[in-house]
């Protein structure tokens, strides 16, 4: 499956040691056209991984680029390595939340960001109609190690000015971690450490093998919610594989939703340093809450991670992300950051004095009911249309998909094509369950009568 996001498959059926070295061959060649600068990579805990890292090795090599060989880290720990080494790429071996028996390769640019959807499609349009050159048998790349990427990574969360380490370890907190055997285990119990908490973890070890669905949604933490109340944690917290993602568990246990990390993280960041707060367009509306009790405004972005990345450097944002708990700081990068956000939730709680549960408790709570129907692409102009007309909301937007949103009642509705079938997807948020899912519902009647 190829996408804007990158390339990803199930492992062996169609994902191949053969096509991933030919994908890096063309990724090289595309990147490296002009420059002799690196391909960084990077990947997670797949026990796919190290084959598919040698494959990807051999595909850059073959066309003359180097590589610097990062082993197993973060997402974010890849990208600030690309920066770092002034390489004209990067590459992430791996598949995110999903499930072990996938694997993927994420693409980065030059710039520490992934492929912009420009970008994106000219990397697609040459790797489906140029043959790579091949470089000489002297010409060949290389690849050296760099085992220190995490380290500085971490180096630079701890020296950011919207973290006080000292407040934070005054507070002694015991911290529940599910890591899933992703990636995220040994650098999660470091960054702990080192900011003075006592860590109680499952999934700790880096290896691979999933116990669950690798997604930290509400519905897979039911061991990490067990773990907070046997162990007594002021706090769980759900990383995903690729460690870009937390989600939070309260102090009884009770998952919070992964909207609530990016709220949480903002509060933060906007105590210390105020300014454009940047979300995509299906994060719940909570983090408009926090923005406008810091006296902040909220900037609305199309859905994916380099988009919000784009609106954010356009405006010039303190902070941002998606309400899929990824976090994204542009005084460290622009790129989400689960070490990061776990950083900056321990600041906030620090900074209130206050338990997990009591710093939600703080804003507005809403409900977001997601589904998909099956609807016909070519008709998308008239079941806009349709959704508009019939709805009259408040306010909408237009650049993915429709927007409609109803401030006063404190509700949205967001409706948009999905990138790999035939269908649209629904979300709504509301202050209950109820109007959200009703809501949806009409959307979906309404999307039936015009198909």
């Amino acid at each position: 499956m190829v996408s804007v996001s990158g390339i990803r498959g199930r492992v062996g059926r169609p994902l191949t040691p053969e096509l991933m070295a030919g994908i890096a061959a063309s990724f090289g060649a595309f990147m490296g056209r002009g420059s002799r600068g690196p391909i960084c990579v990077g990947r997670d805990s797949r026990t796919s991984g190290p084959m598919f890292a040698r494959a990807v090795f051999a595909g850059l090599e073959s066309v003359g680029v180097d590589v610097v060989d990062l082993g197993v880290v973060p997402t974010p720990t890849l990208l600030l390595s690309v920066k770092h080494h002034g390489a004209v790429g990067g590459m992430g071996v791996t598949a995110s939340h999903n499930p072990a028996e996938w694997n993927a390769l994420k693409l980065v640019s030059e710039e520490g960001i992934f492929l912009d959807d420009e970008r994106s499609r000219a990397f697609r349009e040459y790797l489906a109609t140029q043959d790579p050159p091949r470089a000489a048998w002297d010409a060949l790349g290389s690849v050296r190690e760099d085992r220190e990427a995490w380290a500085r990574h971490l180096a630079k969360i701890l020296a950011l000015p919207q973290i006080d380490v000292e407040r934070i370890r005054a507070r002694h907190l015991k911290v529940a971690v599910d890591c899933v055997h992703g990636a995220g285990g040994p650098v999660a119990f470091e960054l702990l450490t080192r900011l003075g908490c006592e860590v109680v973890g499952i999934g700790m070890e880096p290896d691979g093998l999933f116990p669950r669905d690798p997604e930290p949604t509400a519905k897979n933490l039911s061991d990490l919610s067990a773990l907070v109340k046997k162990s007594g944690a002021a706090i769980g917290l759900a990383i995903d594989p690729d460690v870009d993602r937390l989600s939070l568990v309260d102090e009884q246990g009770r998952p919070l939703g992964e909207d609530l990390t990016l709220a949480l993280a903002s509060a933060a960041v906007l105590k210390r340093t105020p300014g454009p707060v940047v979300t995509n367009l299906s994060t719940s509306q909570v983090v408009e809450d926090v923005a406008r009790a810091h006296g902040c405004v909220v900037h609305r972005a199309p859905v994916g991670e380099v988009n919000v990345a784009r609106q954010m450097q356009r405006e010039r944002a303190v902070v941002g992300g998606e309400g899929n708990g990824g976090v994204i700081l542009p005084a460290l990068h622009y790129t989400r950051d689960a070490p990061l956000a776990v950083a900056l939730i321990l600041q906030h709680l620090a900074d209130e004095g206050v338990t997990v549960s009591a710093a939600a408790r703080k804003w507005p709570s809403y409900q977001i009911v997601k589904e998909k129907v099956s609807f016909p692409r070519q008709a998308l102009h008239a079941g806009y249309a349709a959704l508009e007309g019939d709805l009259r909301a408040e306010a909408k937007d237009e650049s993915d998909g429709l927007r409609l949103a109803w401030p006063t009642k404190r509700a949205w509705l967001h409706v948009r094509p999905s990138g790999t079938e035939p269908v649209v997807r629904l979300i709504a948020e509301s202050v209950d369950e109820a109007g959200a899912r009703e809501l949806v519902d009409r959307a979906a009647r309404i999307l039936a009568g015009v198909a």
